[in-house]
C-alpha cells in the first residue's frame, strides 16, 4: 500500500488556503446580478467562516457539514438550478485564478454538484 495521498485540502494551504479562495468567491459572487441578491443583509464574516469550513470539508479537510444541515442553511433562500450553476461557474473562476489545477478543479466542483439536490429548491407539485 502506498502512504498517505494529500488531499486538495493539504494541497492548497488548509485553512488559510481556503479562506482566501472563499473570500475571493463571496467578492465576487456580491458583485454578480444573478445571485449578489443572496448575500444583501448578511453577515459576510460569519457566512465565509462557515464556508470556508465546508469547502475545506469538501476538499478533504478535517470539518465535515451534514447534507441536512446544508438543506436547513438553504431553504429559506428559493435557490433554483440557475443560481445554483451561477455559484458553481463562479467557483470555478475563483479556484482557476487561484491556481487549483484543473483536475482539481474538477474534483472540488463534482463536489460542490453533488450536494445540488440538497440547496436547490425542490419543485412544489403542480
Amino acid at each position: 500500500m502506498t502512504g498517505s495521498k494529500q488531499t486538495l485540502y493539504e494541497k492548497y494551504g488548509g485553512f488559510p488556503g481556503v479562506r482566501q479562495v472563499v473570500t475571493e468567491f463571496y467578492e465576487r459572487a456580491l458583485d454578480n446580478d444573478v445571485v449578489g441578491h443572496f448575500f444583501e443583509d448578511v453577515n459576510m464574516a460569519r457566512l465565509i467562516d462557515h464556508q470556508t469550513k465546508m469547502i475545506a470539508g469538501l476538499l478533504g479537510g478535517p470539518v465535515e457539514i451534514s447534507d441536512a444541515r446544508l438543506a436547513m442553511a438553504h431553504a429559506h433562500l428559493e435557490v433554483e438550478h440557475h443560481h445554483f450553476d451561477e455559484i458553481a461557474l463562479i467557483l470555478n473562476e475563483t479556484l482557476t485564478d487561484a491556481g487549483f489545477e484543473k483536475q482539481d478543479r474538477v474534483k472540488a466542483i463534482a463536489a460542490v454538484e453533488a450536494r445540488r439536490s440538497v440547496i436547490v429548491r425542490r419543485s412544489k407539485a403542480a
